[in-house]
């Protein structure tokens, strides 16, 4: 059973499943001591919730969780009741198709609940007939390492594998968990993204006129935060500097959504998905601070991160969050290699202010890809999604189910 709650969840998702159903059919056909071995010619289904990837990639889907992916206090307030119906229909889909491992994809707010959730019915299942023990997986670690530390006990009790992709969470969760195992598999994004920062770069042609990115975000609430001071910004940048500009989004949904804000701006193009192809030739990125930042940096592009949330979830996210940097290149870096604007600094003098800096200064921007270049190979080799299949398929052999037992019967 996999379960993930929006289109980077979705893509990380799918691309384990890619890697896990070749490892499992490989496993079944291994041969074995049993008496009674498995026939080679049975494969693992997988169901769940997800997005268009992971059906693509095959797995049975009950609900597309990718359009109702939201951030922030009052958004999910708004959505409490569809979140509801969605944990009592997988909760019951579980314990009607008793699946041997569960696979919760990030969307820590909703995925640890159901984990909880899940181990609480299999323990109250427990008896005569009551012999379904599923391992539960949590890919992507939470960042309890950011907020809420606490969360750390919960996951303990719940969880028998967290697969991480950054290299310093082992050893935190080491000093707080020591019984929750956890295990560092390389950022899937390498995988994704093959050419090293400076080949990518290579490709673009010397003297090109500079292009500047706009990645507003992949969630409705951050385009209709961020996009229109990007494009305010991109405006005046265009009277100031000569320069290209790009609005690059993830999906067609996002793209109606920013059509309000850049259908009057002259000069402006907008892609839907293709951003490696669109990083390999960028100078500089406007960026709503995610996993887009990791993007920008694999690739070498310096860029402005900025995040605005609600101000309900700003005051709360206040007194909980406690690292330094918000951009993960600058959490990894240990230092602001990227200039971040949080909150009411996210004003189009600010952002054009911190641009022009990036455009017009060639030595900073050589700093910054220099730091980048150490910020990524710090993120371990390619292939996270093959070492995470690995680390599932090892748990269910090293665990009390036996799968071939399991699929027997």
């Amino acid at each position: 059973m996999m379960v993930a709650g929006e289109a980077s969840g979705d893509a990380l998702a799918a691309e384990l499943v890619e890697e896990l159903r070749p490892a499992l059919i490989e496993r079944l056909a291994r041969p074995t001591s049993d008496p009674q071995p498995v026939s080679t010619g049975l494969a693992p289904d997988f169901f769940g919730a997800g997005g268009p990837r992971m059906a693509a990639a095959g797995v049975e889907l009950v609900a597309d969780t990718t359009v109702h992916a939201v951030v922030g206090l009052s958004e999910v307030i708004r959505e409490l009741k569809t979140y509801w119906r969605l944990y009592r229909s997988l909760l019951s889909l579980a314990e009607a198709r008793q699946p041997d491992v569960v696979v919760l994809v990030d969307s820590s707010g909703f995925n640890l609940r159901l984990a909880a959730a899940l181990r609480r019915r299999v323990r109250a299942r427990r008896g005569t007939f009551g012999n379904w023990t599923p391992r539960i997986v949590y890919y992507v670690s939470p960042q309890v390492w950011a907020s809420r530390a606490g969360r750390v006990l919960g996951m303990a009790r719940d969880l028998d594998l967290v697969l991480s992709i950054f290299p310093f969470e082992p050893g935190w969760y080491a000093e707080r968990a020591p019984g929750l195992r956890v295990m560092f598999v390389g950022h899937p994004l390498l995988e994704r993204h093959r050419r090293e920062g400076a080949e990518a770069r290579a490709d673009k042609g010397a003297g090109s006129i500079p292009l500047v990115l706009l990645l507003p975000g992949s969630r409705t609430q951050e385009v209709r935060r961020h996009l229109p001071v990007m494009v305010e910004t991109v405006q005046t940048l265009m009277w100031k500097w000569a320069i290209r500009a790009r609005l690059v989004v993830p999906n067609d949904r996002m793209l109606l959504e920013s059509r309000r804000y850049t259908s009057a701006v002259s000069g402006l193009e907008t892609r839907v998905g293709g951003l490696a192809d669109s990083l390999a030739e960028a100078e500089v990125a406007l960026a709503c601070s995610g996993t887009v930042t990791l993007e920008c940096a694999f690739y070498g592009v310096p860029s402005v991160v900025m995040y605005r949330a609600s101000w309900p979830t700003y005051l709360v996210a206040r007194q909980l969050v406690q690292v330094r940097h918000l951009a993960m290149p600058n959490l990894l870096g240990g230092e602001r290699i990227y200039p971040e604007l949080i909150q009411g600094e996210v004003t189009a003098e600010n952002v054009t202010r911190e641009a022009l800096d990036l455009l017009m200064n060639g030595d900073r921007r050589a700093q910054i890809r220099a730091k980048l270049t150490r910020v990524v190979a710090s993120l371990g080799a390619p292939g996270a999604s093959r070492r995470a299949a690995t680390a599932v398929v090892n748990l269910l052999e090293q665990g009390t189910l036996s799968l071939r037992a399991g699929l027997r019967g």
